[in-house]
């Protein structure tokens, strides 16, 4: 029984074929410059936050920290799955995306616990916040997050790390937006509890960005499909092709948080559709559901695959 294989390793954003799927050297300068800033401005907010007794400057410190920490996964990941194939990481270290993804919501978690749990406290026992210094503080997180997402909003725009840097980017100047206003409130009103409000308003904007953020890396981890893509839709275009009678052991994951490989087994009776069949279903994966890496294993008769093939699949 013949086994054929169609690999289709063509980018979405560049029409072509080639098996380099490296990402441009010129992602890591954004990267660089948006940590850096980010750093300096979390040091910044944390030595503030403490001199000014604010907790939603420490919280924006908290949630910045966990953004550095996420650049640098990203960045990092960027640079990994660059690096060339071996014997024994074939498809080079793709998944180190996703791993970054799933360490990056866990900080996020125990941060937002942490900064939670002493918002609760101080609800107890409000304390005097140096609102002046507060506002300054997040006037400059709000021109650092603009300018790093600015600086991402460079990339390319159909990677999803990069993409999500900006998103997060974006989000931080609006969680500091939040931080102003609670210290001008408590400027202008002396209600010392709007501080842990605002602490409990940015814990909950970060709780449901990671919760996000962690369900999917964990889906991704274990191999299932972005949620992005509709595996019944994939089973039904290969089922309507007019040369194939039935499909079986289709198989979709995540290879990083930017490509996607699939196989399957397709049943053509009438004979073998040949290899430009081949390259035309694999570009249609490609331009309809951006698999990037599909492999396609071809049966003349039903039933003639001797491996032990998942049924329900």
């Amino acid at each position: 029984m013949p086994h054929d294989h169609s690999h289709d390793h063509s980018q979405h954003s560049h029409g072509g074929h080639g098996h380099d799927h490296a990402p441009p050297d010129h992602f890591s300068w954004p990267f660089a410059i948006a940590t850096a800033l980010n750093l300096a401005l979390v040091i910044g907010q944390v030595w503030y936050g403490f001199a000014a007794n604010s907790l939603a400057l420490l919280a924006d410190a908290g949630h910045n920290f966990g953004d550095v920490m996420g650049l640098v996964m990203a960045w990092g990941a960027i640079v990994i799955a660059g690096w060339r194939p071996s014997n024994r990481f074939t498809f080079r270290m793709h998944a180190a995306s996703i791993l970054s993804a799933f360490a990056n919501g866990l900080i996020l978690l125990v941060a937002t616990g942490a900064i939670a749990w002493e918002a609760i406290l101080r609800f107890r026992e409000p304390e005097p916040v140096a609102s002046t210094t507060v506002i300054a503080v997040a006037v400059l997180a709000v021109v650092v997050n603009g300018v790093s997402a600015w600086l991402l909003n460079r990339g390319d725009k159909s990677d999803i790390n990069v993409r999500g840097a900006f998103l997060h980017m974006l989000a931080d100047a609006g969680v500091s937006v939040a931080v102003i206003v609670a210290a001008l409130g408590i400027k202008f009103t002396g209600w010392q509890w709007l501080d842990p409000v605002a602490s409990l308003l940015i814990s909950a904007v970060i709780l449901w960005g990671t919760w996000g953020l962690l369900r999917e890396s964990i889906r991704l981890t274990l191999n299932a499909a972005p949620s992005d893509i509709n595996p019944h839709d994939v089973r039904q275009y290969l089922s309507s092709l007019p040369q194939v009678e039935s499909v079986h052991d289709l198989h979709i994951w995540a290879m990083s948080t930017k490509e996607t490989a699939m196989s399957c087994h397709l049943v053509t009776p009438a004979g073998h559709p040949g290899d430009d069949f081949l390259k035309e279903v694999a570009h249609e994966l490609d331009h309809r559901f951006e698999i990037c890496h599909a492999t396609i294993q071809i049966e003349l008769a039903p039933g003639g695959c001797n491996l032990r093939c998942d049924q329900a699949a």
